[in-house]
Formats: structure tokens, C-alpha cells, sequence
């Protein structure tokens, strides 16, 4: 491969999965797996194989999401979202599709595909070829040079020199420059602030490159962009080398082995491609026949396939009426049709546009009714129209809820929303109290595939209805030329927000029928859809906050910081920018000369928490103290800084937003503020609690769930000894210790009670004897003993983890005790990572599951119980395995009992559920 003919071809495979998988609309292989990411990969090889007959090939893809970049900048996308849950399982089936075509597959851990892309483009050139690298990825144009080509696969077309000055306005050399100064929200590189596209290159272009223009700046004339340039020339360094690809890279397959490829093996192939069900595919490659019937698929495989075989065998109406046009309802005449139709259907999809996301403090834009299939409305209520697109005449927000009101309250007409908590929320702050009957797609969805993929309205019309829905950005634009949703055209919005309650319809009907199929109607009738409700109320009260504690917090955590910063610098031997990466890595290997650091490909040194944390088990003063420093400067922001942000002046209290569907096990998570995360054993986490306080003349009542998924263990894996220690209320860690070390009880010590502790809980989450040994500060062969120990005292579960693991593998999900199905993706990939985690979730996922399904069970029943004795309590928040309340002081005692009673009363298992409760002013006085 050095003659001076080669011409390499390399392919941009993970910047291309994306593209595809949105391109294309959802499809499923026989066995009930997404694959429309990998029909649109297969497409692109025969095409490209075509176009490049008889040239070597390579597809390049990213090994992981972390590499040496975050090593120079641990924040380096770190906000980017997981995949898509249909996507991932599409990762592995890509790569065996590469392998079929009989092209190599090359990635790298710990190197992007680009760098590979820029080394190998470096290595064929210097051998006297040139490349074709597919990909229409921005990152890319800096390789851009003689003898290196970009190629965008969608577009077909070349980009070369005018393509990168249009987008960059500057030639490929400066692209890195460019890049440093902007910086790069989608990757979360910094840049300089208040530096764009076009002003950055505009400096490089006047300067010549992003050194001069730092050395400049100072003699700038004094703006907010000289001091920006100053402030921030190192974050600008460091952005840089976070854009400049590596091409010294140490890749895997040789240049010299890229040689064309042989002809694929046709029977091989064959049997791949019909096992994929890419029937079309096959003809055009001229095997004739067909793939096997897509309803051909194991039953249980996902509730996706679920719905595709009901629909493919008629039992879904699934309906071929066009998604619009939608009509605008502007007068109480057309609006009074609308809801005689809707009585006459007796059901209504409901949807609300709103001026935010928050519901507690958005506005109600307008609203929109579906009662058939592609029979839709949008009411406007307060757009603002432009001087080009003048708003006519809209109906009064209160006049309509009036009208409304009538048919909300009917309950011979089902309300159909898609995540009803938010619209509920929004309609009874603008007057419309009373919504019943109501079904939640969101939910019934949830209670079917909770892990399978996400929740949201336009991934489910994907998924179920093969139909995008029109993008938001489409109709309010993006970025600074983004338009709030009350100046949007009424005939956008119309198309926009009557489509909306036109999904949700005929999701619903979709989603109604798979629901007994999946056996979860008992999972959403009894636990989900009762829970929109609680939550609501609970969202509504929110928790008062002690502002002057807040502050006297803050203040204390900022002194704290101020003391911990000088003795930082007292270690380290001077003062230093304690936030930077760069800094603080030369402080340590360079100056200090402490040994075991890594340096990253750009010669700085890593200094992320893992190495933090490695440096300061050996003992050594200044890692730790940074540790404790970042770790007090994350509450100080998360909490004692954000909830004064956050709290309602006028009722002094915090109102986070409860999320039902985020989790793969059940669990409720929230937000604004999230509150799961407080730490629960610190000295700052109780510092933090005590600023949630009860109203004068009440007090916190706090009831937590005693060792929970430990008591679920014993019951689902029947293990006879923690079934025995919980029926006779012993130390079920003394217990432990004792099997599993052989001391008497009465001879325990508090450390082998600790190491038997951190085994209980660490097996619940397949903790290893590197992660034990870690956790209690020994030897790994000594926490390789003690977990070997334990498996031999406790066989049973043991047996429970490999069920769990091979439950997960051969159905895809495991079930809770209450019959949740949580989804395992990657429980079959082949990096083992990947895998190793993946099974972890597979044996955790019952338990915490499982503790999920009983608190919210005891919320449902305690709404009930508390309004059914006329006691005064208000239930809170609800944080892992605790519920808070606020009861009235004369009340305390008689709620306590009857949310003991109540809470361990809620389900019956072969030990008692056990339940702690406490009385306080605050929070930490009550838990």
C-alpha cells in the first residue's frame, strides 16, 4: 500500500450511526430488534463499495465515551446525552455488518474515531497515496489538505476549501484556531466567552493564529472582548487541544494491511442479511428470495415488537389518515363542535403549549384537542403574532376552561395526555380543576418498556406509529434566532401543536392493547397512573426552606473553601489556579515529583478524580485536600447557592418536579432541585437537610424503609439465613459477619461488622473485590476472599445473580417481584465493559426495582388513608427509600403511626418490611 495509486477509503462509521438512526424510521430484525440504524449503514457499504470498487476500505468508530481528552478536561462531553436506548443495541449489529462486507472494523479505546481518521490520512500520504474520508463531520475539515478529501455520504458531494471557508472563514490550517477561541457547546469545549463564528475568524485571519492573538490581546482596545481574551486564554489553550485531532496514533491495523477487499462470502452474507430481515436488500444484491416475516419474532422481546406483531395481524387500529391539515379554533361556535365530537368519541387527546418547561411557572400559550386519527385543533390563546404575520382574533383563556370544564369533568370521556403530571399542572393553574377520567401514554408506555428505549412523545411515534413528528426547533428556530412559541405563525403552531395531540391518540390506542399483552395493566393501574395525582399535590406543596440558613451555609462552605484553598497552596508551595487541570497536574508530577502520573497524548498531565482519588490512598496530602475542596464547591453550587435561587419568595419553599419514566427500574427521580443526591452520612449533607424546615406549627415526619432491598434479596432468592436473622430481628450485618467469618455474635466486632456491611450492599450491586477493596482499604486478593467467602456461606445467591443474568439474557429484561419489566440493554454486547455492567443491572434491577414498586405503593394508599381519617398531613418528597411530611404538632403522633402501619403493611413478603420513623423541626432532626 505505497504506491503512489492508493487511494484509501475511510469511513466515518460512528458519526454516520446518528445520522442514520434519525434518517431512518424504526424497524425491527425477527427477533424484535431496532435496526433501522444498521438498514441505513448496510445501504451506505453497498453503495460505497460500488462507488470504490476495487480500493481498500476502512470503517473507523469510537470505542468509548471517554478518552484522553477528559484527562485534559474532565468536563469534555460530559453533558451529552446517553444514546438513544433503540440505538444501542445497533452498536454491535453495525460492526458485524462491517465485518460481512469483509471490511475492517478499527477503533481504538481511548482515542476518538477522528484521531484514527487524522493518523491514517497522515500515514497513506506520507506513503505517497491519498484518502476519501466519509464524513461530513465539522472536526474533520482541519485534515482537509493535498492528497486528503472529505466526503459528505448524505449529500453526495465533496467538501473541500470553499466548503471549510464557508463554514469557518478560514483555510483548513486555522480551523483549529477557529475552534479554540468559539469553542463548542455539543462537545462542552470552552472557549472564550462572547467570541462566535465569525469574530473568531476574524482575529485569526488579522493575527494569524490563536498564540498571536492571546499575545495581542493586552494591547487591545479595552472591550468586553479583550477582557474575555485575557480572563480566558487558558481555557482558549486548552479548548485547542481538545479540537486538534491526534495523528500519531498507535492504530491497530497497519496502513499496509488495508489492502482491497476479496469478495464477501455470499452464503454468509446471505444468512446475516435475512437474519436482519433486510429483504429488499437482499434483492438488490441479487440473492433473490425473501427475508423471514418480521412477525416472525420472539414473543417476549420487546414490547416494540409486541406492537408491531398486534399491528401487522390487525388487532391495532392503526390508521392510514394523514397527520393533518388541522383546523384553528378561534370562536366558542367551532370550539363547541370540537367537544360535542369528542363526547360523541367519548375520548379526547389533550395536549398544552406553554411559554416554558417548568410547570409550576409557565403560562398556557394554547391548547389542542384530537378525537380521531388526524382529526385535530389547536386553540390559540395568547399569541403575539409579528408586524409580517399580524394575530387575528384568539379565544380568552378563562372563557375557554369554562367551556371546557364540562367535558374535562365527563366521565364518560377518557382525557388522553402524554406526560398528564405537566398538563394538569399547567390547566389547573389557569383554572380547570377538575381532568377525569385520564390516561397517560408516557405512563402506559413506561409500564411496559421501562429501559427498552425512552418515553418521549416523538421517540414513541417513531417507534409505534413509523411518523416524526415536526421538530420544535423547526417552528420556533434554533440558537439567538430562536422565536418564544407565542410569536410562531398560527398556521405553524397549528401544525405543530394539533399534531401533538394527534400522536398521543393513536399512541394511546396503540399502547392500550399491548398493555395486557405485556401483562402491566395491573403495573398501570394500580401503581403508575394513581401516582400522577400524589405527585402533583406533592409538587404543589414543595418544602419550605430556611433562606438564612442557606446563606449561612453558603457563606460557612465559602470560608471553609477559603481555609482549605490557602492550605492547598501551602502544600502545593504556591498559589495556583486550583480549577485548572493543567495547573495542578504540573504542580504535582512536575513540581512535587509525586510518581504514578500519565500524561495525555498533548503532554499534560491527567489529573481527573480517578486520579485523584489513586494518588491519595497512597497517602499523599494534596490530592486529598483537592478532592475535599471540589467536593465542598459541588454543594455549595448544587445546593446551598441554587436552592435560594429556587425557592418561592412568597411561600419560602422549593418545588422540584418529580420525574416518573427517567429510570430503568421504577425509581422516581427529580429535578429543580434534585434532591436524591444530598449525601446522607456527612457532616455537610446534614448541614444541608437542616435547612428544610416545617411551617410554624408543624413538624417533619420522615419514614424510611429499613434495609429494603436487602429484605428483597432474602425473599426472591430464598436465602435461608437473612430470612432467618430478619424474622428474629437481628443485626443482619452481625449476622452476616458471623456466617460468613465464623465469629460468635457476642463476640462481633465493629470492623468485621462494617467489612460484612459494605459485602451486603455491595452484592445487591455486584460489587468486585477491586471495587470491595477499594471501599474498605485492603488488599484485593483479601476482598477477592471475602466475597468468595460469602458466595460459599450464602450459594443461593449466587444462583439468583446467574438466574438474573441469564433472565436478562435470554428475554431481554428482568422482573421486579411486583412484575415490572426492567429492559437490559447491552446484556449481550460483545465488550465486556459494556457486558460486566449490564449484568450488574440485571441483578440489581429487582431489588431496587422491587423497593421502588413498594413506596410507591405505600404513597398511593397513604394519599387515601391520610384524606380518608381527615389528619392534616401533607406528604412532601419521597427520596430513595424515604417519605418526608409536614404534619401539624398536635397530629404528629397519630401520623407516624399510621404511616408506620400503613408503610409496612403495603405488600407481603417472607420477611416483615420494617419502617423508621422520626419527628423534627428539619429534615436532619426528623431522618
Amino acid at each position: 500500500m505505497t504506491s503512489e495509486n492508493t487511494h484509501l477509503v475511510l469511513v466515518d462509521g460512528s458519526g454516520f450511526i446518528f445520522r442514520a438512526f434519525f434518517a431512518i424510521r424504526h424497524m425491527s430484525n425477527p427477533e424484535g430488534v431496532p435496526v433501522n440504524a444498521v438498514y441505513g449503514f448496510t445501504n451506505m457499504l453497498m453503495q460505497l463499495m460500488r462507488e470504490h470498487e476495487g480500493q481498500p476500505m476502512a470503517v473507523i468508530f469510537d470505542a468509548g465515551r471517554r478518552t484522553f481528552r477528559n484527562d485534559i478536561y474532565p468536563d469534555y462531553k460530559a453533558h451529552r446525552p446517553e444514546p438513544p436506548e433503540d440505538l444501542r443495541p445497533q452498536f454491535d449489529l453495525i460492526r458485524q455488518a462491517t465485518d460481512q462486507f469483509g471490511i475492517p472494523a478499527i477503533e481504538l479505546p481511548g482515542w476518538e474515531a477522528d484521531d484514527l481518521l487524522a493518523t491514517y490520512a497522515r500515514l497513506v500520504v506520507e506513503q505517497g497515496g491519498s484518502c476519501t474520508i466519509i464524513s461530513s463531520d465539522k472536526d474533520l475539515m482541519q485534515l482537509i489538505r493535498p492528497g486528503v478529501s472529505l466526503k459528505d455520504p448524505m449529500k453526495q458531494k465533496p467538501i473541500g476549501l470553499a466548503e471549510v471557508e464557508a463554514k469557518f472563514g478560514v483555510t483548513p490550517d486555522k480551523v483549529v484556531d477557529v475552534q479554540a477561541l468559539m469553542g463548542d457547546s455539543t462537545d462542552n469545549v470552552p472557549g472564550v466567552p462572547g467570541i462566535g463564528p465569525k469574530g473568531a475568524a476574524q482575529l485569526i485571519n488579522e493575527y494569524g493564529s490563536l498564540d498571536a492573538v492571546l499575545a495581542a490581546a493586552p494591547g487591545m482596545k479595552p472591550s468586553k472582548r479583550r477582557q474575555n481574551l485575557i480572563d480566558h486564554a487558558e481555557g482558549a489553550r486548552i479548548s485547542r487541544q481538545l479540537v486538534l485531532l491526534a495523528d500519531d496514533v498507535a492504530v491497530p491495523v497497519p496502513v499496509d494491511e488495508l489492502r482491497p477487499r476479496g469478495e464477501p462470502d455470499a452464503e454468509t452474507l446471505r444468512s446475516w442479511l435475512e437474519s436482519m430481515g433486510f429483504s429488499s436488500i437482499l434483492q438488490r444484491m441479487g440473492f433473490g428470495g425473501k427475508a423471514r416475516h418480521p412477525a416472525q419474532r420472539r414473543p417476549d422481546a420487546s414490547p416494540a415488537s409486541a406492537s408491531a406483531e398486534a399491528q401487522e395481524a390487525g388487532d391495532i387500529p392503526r390508521s392510514d389518515a394523514p397527520f393533518g391539515p388541522y383546523e384553528t379554533v378561534t370562536d366558542r361556535e367551532t370550539l363547541a363542535r370540537w367537544i360535542e365530537a369528542a363526547q360523541a368519541a367519548g375520548r379526547v387527546a389533550v395536549d398544552t403549549e406553554t411559554t416554558g418547561l417548568n410547570a409550576r411557572t409557565a403560562e398556557i400559550v394554547g391548547l389542542s384537542l384530537a378525537v380521531a386519527p388526524g382529526k385535530a385543533c389547536y386553540v390559540p390563546f395568547r399569541h403575539e403574532g409579528t408586524l409580517e404575520a399580524p394575530v387575528g382574533e384568539q379565544l380568552d383563556v378563562k372563557e375557554t376552561l369554562e367551556q371546557l370544564a364540562p367535558l374535562m369533568a365527563d366521565d364518560a370521556v377518557l382525557k388522553i395526555f402524554q406526560n398528564a403530571k405537566y398538563d394538569l399542572t399547567i390547566l389547573r393553574q389557569a383554572g380547570l380543576d377538575v381532568i377525569a377520567p385520564l390516561d397517560d401514554t408516557m405512563l402506559l408506555s413506561y409500564a411496559q418498556s421501562a429501559g427498552a428505549h425512552g418515553q418521549g412523545m416523538d421517540e414513541l411515534s417513531r417507534l409505534h406509529l413509523g411518523h416524526t413528528p415536526i421538530p420544535y426547533d423547526e417552528v420556533t428556530g434554533t440558537g439567538r434566532n430562536r422565536i418564544p412559541f407565542t410569536q410562531v405563525p398560527l398556521d405553524k403552531a397549528t401544525a405543530y401543536a394539533a399534531e401533538d395531540a394527534d400522536v398521543t391518540l393513536r399512541l394511546w390506542e396503540v399502547l392500550r392493547v399491548t398493555l395486557p399483552r405485556q401483562k402491566a395493566t395491573a403495573l398501570y393501574e394500580e401503581m403508575e397512573r394513581p401516582l400522577i395525582t400524589v405527585l402533583e399535590r406533592m409538587e404543589e406543596a414543595g418544602i419550605r426552606v430556611d433562606a438564612d440558613e442557606l446563606r449561612r451555609l453558603s457563606e460557612d462552605f465559602a470560608s471553609r473553601m477559603a481555609e482549605m484553598e490557602q492550605g492547598i497552596y501551602d502544600r502545593a508551595g504556591r498559589p495556583f489556579n486550583i480549577g485548572s487541570p493543567k495547573q495542578l497536574g504540573e504542580i504535582l508530577f512536575d513540581e512535587m515529583g509525586i510518581s504514578g502520573g500519565k500524561r495525555t497524548k498533548t503532554g499534560a498531565w491527567g489529573t481527573d478524580s480517578r486520579v485523584l482519588e489513586e494518588l491519595a490512598e497512597q497517602g499523599h496530602d494534596l490530592p486529598t485536600a483537592i478532592l475535599n475542596w471540589r467536593r465542598l464547591a459541588k454543594l455549595k453550587s448544587t445546593y446551598a447557592d441554587a436552592l435560594l435561587k429556587l425557592m418561592d419568595p412568597k411561600t419560602q419553599r422549593v418545588h422540584t418536579t418529580f420525574q416518573m419514566t427517567t429510570t430503568t427500574t421504577g425509581r422516581l427521580s427529580s429535578n429543580e432541585p434534585n434532591l436524591q443526591n444530598i449525601p446522607i452520612r456527612t457532616e455537610e449533607g446534614a448541614r444541608i437537610r437542616q435547612a428544610f424546615v416545617a411551617a410554624p406549627g408543624h413538624k417533619l415526619l420522615s419514614a424510611d424503609y429499613s434495609q429494603i432491598e436487602l429484605r428483597l434479596l432474602a425473599h426472591v432468592a430464598q436465602i435461608e439465613p437473612l430470612l432467618d436473622a430478619f424474622r428474629h430481628g437481628q443485626d443482619i450485618h452481625a449476622r452476616t459477619a458471623s456466617e460468613v467469618f465464623g465469629i460468635p455474635l457476642e463476640e462481633m466486632d465493629p470492623l468485621t461488622r462494617r467489612r460484612a456491611k459494605a459485602i451486603n450492599f455491595g452484592i445487591i450491586y455486584g460489587i468486585s473485590a477491586f471495587g470491595l477493596a477499594r471501599q474498605l482499604q485492603v488488599p484485593q486478593g483479601e476482598a477477592k476472599r471475602y466475597i468468595e467467602a460469602y458466595f460459599e456461606r450464602y450459594p443461593g445467591i449466587r444462583d439468583y445473580m446467574e438466574k438474573m443474568k441469564e433472565e436478562a439474557r435470554e428475554k431481554g429484561y428482568v422482573l421486579t417481584p411486583f412484575g415490572r419489566r426492567c429492559y437490559v440493554p447491552g446484556i449481550t454486547a460483545k465488550q465486556a465493559a459494556q457486558r460486566s455492567y449490564a449484568e450488574r443491572q440485571a441483578i440489581n434491577a429487582p431489588l431496587q426495582g422491587g423497593a421502588a414498586d413498594i413506596i410507591k405503593k405505600a404513597m398511593i394508599r397513604l394519599s387515601g388513608r391520610l384524606a380518608g381519617t381527615g389528619l392534616k398531613a401533607r406528604m412532601l418528597l419521597q427520596v430513595h427509600d424515604e417519605l418526608l411530611f409536614e404534619v401539624p404538632e398536635e397530629e404528629a403522633g397519630e401520623t407516624a403511626a399510621l404511616v408506620k402501619e400503613v408503610m409496612e403493611s403495603v405488600a407481603e413478603l417472607d420477611v416483615a418490611l420494617s419502617v423508621e420513623t422520626g419527628l423534627g423541626q428539619n429534615w436532619a432532626e426528623a431522618h
